[in-house]
């Protein structure tokens, strides 16, 4: 037999690096060829890592949220074929890799014929197992002991009236079994409280007893409800896309001078233009604001260059582009990801449109190509219903604008002397100071809302 050593090919260019986000295997697996063994996380996009030999795995390069150079050794699989002599050694590896190899080894001792001199290692993630399997033994059954019956004595219940004030404490003077019907027991249970320790002026324990009890006092008895109490604490390590979101927005927040402006924008023409759109668009995709927005956002940015650029801090220059790729923040089961509308400025409303659910479902499968998903030069971010009434987006660094469209909420506005219902919205705007300046912000927004307010400007060259 021979080992074959899986070393991190080159899955992006000027990519010196790229992060374990989950194992597929652990260590005395049997894999076959074109299986899944890992996904790779680099800053541009999750790759999965491929068997290239069928065999069993002996080593692995580390743990999940490690990092592995590119041409670094991945995976060590022990392989049919005959022995070439060109062995290379894996990753170190850590103590409790080493202490679970040991433990596997000792459970099955047959497994030095398999896998001679088996490196130590484990793996744990999605798909993959937390490593090797343990079968602890058998803890020896404590003998049986019958406890003695104890009969406690019944005690007469005073009668008790929720103006009398908080029941008594458990325990004093209380009867010990309480008669009450199926629905009462069920919301007692729910609720955590002792039917004995409610007091009745009836036979039977009553929904209004059990309101009286919770309203004057719990006493002993009464435990709330489980939803309510403390869990235990959960740690959870910072990997993969979660890592990689909190260090750029920490980086953003530590190079860039945010500022944020927010106005208001009178949006009932637009959402009864958008409304008939909808009700006429045949087989196209139905349109939400977002593709609005960014025809207006198009449509404005010609006249304020600055907003529409990236800022090498490093280098001391910022590169104003003439062509608009729109970064549009989409939440997935993953955490936030932007993936960038190429020439937006060249495209329609029913373009848009479709090229936005395109990409949204790409990014929530976790398909985004890195092409996909780098080089935007201005970003939407935007909650939709969830949007509150302002919100101060972080930028997307190196960009120097984040526009956030908030909730459309309706109220009373005056029309002259008239007052009408009008669909309002909130638009937030951050920009990176040392690039942009308030009045260009304010300006800019402006622009933004003769469009947004004038719907029919759209559509018009």
């Amino acid at each position: 037999m021979a080992r074959f050593t899986f070393k991190l090919p080159d899955i992006g260019e000027g990519i010196s690096e790229a992060e374990i986000v989950a194992w597929h295997v652990a260590i005395g697996d049997r894999v076959e060829e074109d299986s899944p063994i890992a996904d790779m996380m680099t800053d541009k996009a999750t790759v999965e890592m491929e068997s290239p030999v069928t065999g069993v795995v002996v080593e692995l390069a580390g743990e999940v949220g490690d990092q592995v150079s590119i041409g670094a050794a991945l995976v060590v699989i022990e392989t049919d074929a005959v022995e070439t002599g060109d062995e290379v050694v894996a990753a170190p590896l850590t103590s409790a890799q080493a202490e679970t190899a040991e433990q596997y080894e000792a459970e099955n001792p047959g497994v030095e014929e398999i896998l001679p001199e088996m490196g130590r290692g484990t793996a744990s993630g999605a798909g993959g197992g937390g490593g090797v399997p343990q079968t602890p033994a058998p803890a020896k059954a404590a003998p049986l002991v019958k406890a003695p019956l104890v009969e406690a004595p019944l005690v007469e219940a005073p009668l008790h009236h929720p103006a009398d004030g908080p029941p008594p404490r458990a325990g004093e003077d209380l009867k010990t079994h309480a008669l009450a019907s199926p629905a009462v027991r069920a919301r007692a249970r729910d609720l955590g409280i002792d039917l004995a320790s409610v007091k009745t002026d009836a036979d039977r324990v009553r929904h209004a007893d059990l309101d009286a009890y919770l309203r004057y006092g719990s006493g002993e008895g009464y435990h709330p409800p489980r939803a309510s109490r403390a869990r235990e604490d959960q740690p959870i390590k910072v990997i993969g896309m979660r890592r990689r979101i909190a260090e750029n927005m920490a980086a953003s927040k530590r190079a860039i001078p945010h500022f944020t402006y927010v106005d208001e924008i009178d949006v009932t023409a637009l959402e009864a233009m958008r409304a008939d759109l909808n009700a006429n668009r045949g087989g196209r995709p139905k349109l939400t604001m977002l593709p609005l927005m960014i025809v207006a956002i198009c449509k404005t940015i010609p006249d304020f260059p600055m907003l529409n650029a990236r800022y090498d801090d490093e280098a001391g220059v910022v590169t104003r582009h003439g062509s608009i790729h729109l970064g549009m923040a989409a939440q997935t089961d993953a955490g936030l990801t932007v993936p960038v509308i190429r020439d937006a400025q060249d495209r329609n409303v029913w373009q848009l449109a479709t090229e936005i659910t395109r990409l949204a479902e790409a990014a929530r499968a976790g398909k985004l190509a890195p092409s996909e998903m780098g080089g935007g030069t201005i970003t939407v971010t935007s909650l939709g219903p969830l949007g509150g009434i302002a919100t101060t987006p972080v930028i997307n660094r190196p960009e120097v604008a984040i526009i956030g469209p908030n909730k459309i909420v309706e109220r009373p506005v005056f029309k002259g002397d008239e007052i009408v219902r009008a669909k309002l919205m909130n638009l937030s705007i951050s920009c990176d100071h040392r690039v942009v300046d308030g009045w260009d912000a304010a300006s800019f927004v402006q622009g933004l809302k003769k469009y947004l307010e004038t719907p029919v400007l759209l559509f018009a060259d």
